[in-house]
C-alpha cells in the first residue's frame, strides 16, 4: 500500500483547523493543536501562502484562509451547480432532438466534459464525462472563446491544431467565427473536429450574466444538417438547443436572454 506524504497530510490539516475556526490563527495556536514544532508548522504555513492558500494578517501575524483556496472551492460549487440546474434541461434537449447532449466548462486550456446524455437510442456509447475537448475547432470551445474573455485568450495563445480539413486554425478566420458566434448566439462544428460528426452549442450565463458554460448537441453530419444544404444546420435543432441554454441560464438567476 503506498504512503502518505506526511507533509501534504499536515498543510490539508493546517487548512480544515484554518476553516473550523471564527478567528485568525497565530503560529502558537496552529502548531500546538496540530502537535507540530513551531519551525515544522511555520514552514508549511509559509508554502500555503506563497500559493495563496494562506493568508498572513500584516498587524497581528495571525493567520486565515486564502482567496486561493476560496476561489477553488467556488469554482468546485459553480460547477456542481451548472451540472444540477441542467440536469432536466438536457435531458428534455436530448429527447427532442434526438442526439447526444454534452455540458462544458472552461479548464485549462479546453472544454472540460462535465455533464453528457446519450443519444435516445439502442446504440452502444461511452459516457464522455470528464473528457476535454479543444477550443479553437468545437461548437462548445468556440461558444466559450466567444463570450469569455479567459477563454478567449487560451484559445487565442495556444496552437491551434487541424483535426480535419475544416479546421479553422488562421487567427483571423477564428475570430471572424467567433464574431458571427457572439452575433447569433450559438457556435457549429461541421466535420471540424471529427469527420462525419456535427455539433451545435449555445452559451450558458449565470445570475451575473458571467458565461458559465456551454451547451450542445452532436451526432451524425447527415441528422444534424440539412439535407438540401451542404454545411447547414437544422434550424429545428439550432432552435432547440439555444432554448436549452437560455432555460439553464434562467435556472442560474441570468433572467431573460
Amino acid at each position: 500500500m503506498a504512503r502518505n506524504i506526511q507533509s501534504l497530510e499536515r498543510a490539508a490539516a493546517m487548512l480544515r483547523l484554518l476553516a473550523g475556526g471564527e478567528r485568525r490563527l497565530g503560529l502558537s495556536d496552529i502548531a500546538s493543536s496540530l502537535g507540530l514544532a513551531k519551525g515544522t508548522a511555520h514552514g508549511i504555513l509559509r508554502t500555503l501562502q506563497q500559493e495563496g492558500f494562506v493568508e498572513q494578517d500584516e498587524a497581528s501575524g495571525r493567520y486565515q484562509l486564502g482567496a486561493e483556496l476560496l476561489r477553488l472551492g467556488t469554482t468546485y460549487l459553480d460547477v456542481h451547480e451548472l451540472r444540477a440546474r441542467a440536469l432536466v434541461w438536457t435531458d428534455d434537449l436530448a429527447r427532442s432532438s434526438g442526439e447526444s447532449v454534452y455540458l462544458g466548462v472552461l479548464h485549462q486550456q479546453g472544454v472540460l466534459i462535465v455533464h453528457h446524455v446519450f443519444r435516445p437510442d439502442d446504440s452502444r456509447q461511452v459516457l464522455e464525462i470528464g473528457a476535454m475537448q479543444p477550443l479553437h475547432s468545437t461548437a462548445l470551445g468556440k461558444v466559450l472563446s466567444a463570450y469569455d474573455p479567459v477563454a478567449h485568450s487560451e484559445a487565442v495563445e495556444a496552437d491551434r491544431k487541424a483535426f480535419t480539413e475544416r479546421t479553422v486554425c488562421d487567427l483571423d478566420a477564428f475570430e471572424s467565427i467567433l464574431d458571427l458566434t457572439r452575433a447569433r448566439g450559438y457556435a457549429a462544428d461541421v466535420e471540424e473536429t471529427w469527420e462525419g460528426v456535427a455539433s451545435i452549442a449555445a452559451p450558458i450565463h449565470d445570475r451575473r450574466r458571467m458565461p458559465v458554460g456551454a451547451v450542445g448537441i452532436t451526432g451524425a453530419v447527415e441528422r444534424v444538417c440539412r439535407p438540401d444544404e451542404e454545411g447547414a444546420l437544422r434550424p429545428e435543432l439550432i432552435a432547440a438547443v439555444r432554448d436549452c441554454a437560455r432555460a439553464v441560464s434562467r435556472d442560474l438567476g441570468a433572467g431573460r436572454f
